[in-house]
């Protein structure tokens, strides 16, 4: 694999090696295919507007070096609710005496799953990966195990089927080097539509939950 030097903002979490390029091309194409990688390369919509940049092109080259096929590689991290932030400066006013500082219990840092998911994830699968589906490209999401056990059960299909291939990364621990390596645990194969339904269509709950809410919130008082 060859990388194009472009400024890449995928999370460092990801870049180890860049396995995770090598993992997709598993999924794009067969053994041996020769192929370079492209970041942040942007995509247009039909009438020149953007739809965002997509995180790695894997592009497959025929014998004369040119493009033979590709695939689209997204990666999602988790963000996190809370403030990293203030915490950090304070510590590094005095490090030596703050070292073993307790970070206030109030915005102490924690995974944000749901806005990682609907805020993040279903619009990029929606724009981008939307037009890549209409062209017939397959596209690889990569993504840690805990952020995808919070998705809804996806339906899934065979490898052959597939359209879109989940892979879901975990963090090792290495005892001989004390570090953690990224490694994939597993590979989950979807189709496009009805992943993306299941991901960005809420199943309602009964209605009278909410009745209730605007019941007692007209108790209260709560108008305009």
């Amino acid at each position: 694999m060859e990388n194009d030097g472009a400024t890449i903002t995928c999370p460092v979490r990801f870049r180890q090696d860049w396995i995770i390029a090598a993992d997709a091309a598993t999924f794009f194409f067969s053994v041996g295919t020769n192929y370079a990688s492209l970041t942040e390369v942007r995509l247009n919509d039909a009438y020149g507007k953007s739809a965002g940049n997509i995180d790695v092109v894997l592009v497959s080259l025929d014998a004369y070096g040119r493009v033979a096929d590709f695939g689209a590689l997204e990666v999602q991290a988790v963000y996190i609710s809370g403030n990293v932030s203030g915490p950090f400066r304070y510590y590094m006013e005095n490090p030596p005496a703050r070292h073993a500082m307790e970070w206030p219990s109030k915005g102490y840092p924690s995974p944000d799953y749901l806005s990682s998911s609907r805020k993040r994830l279903a619009p990029q699968l929606m724009f981008k990966g939307g037009i890549l589906n209409a062209w017939g490209k397959k596209i690889a999401v990569a993504v840690q195990r805990p952020f995808f056990a919070t998705l809804p059960q996806l339906p899934r299909v065979s490898r052959g089927e597939a359209e879109i291939a989940w892979m879901i990364y975990d963090l090792e621990h290495n005892a001989a080097d004390n570090r953690y390596q990224l490694l994939l645990s597993e590979m989950v194969y979807t189709r496009f539509k009805p992943a993306l339904d299941e991901i960005t269509v809420p199943n309602a709950g009964p209605i009278d939950r909410f009745v209730h809410t605007l019941e007692r919130r007209l108790k209260k008082g709560q108008l305009l």
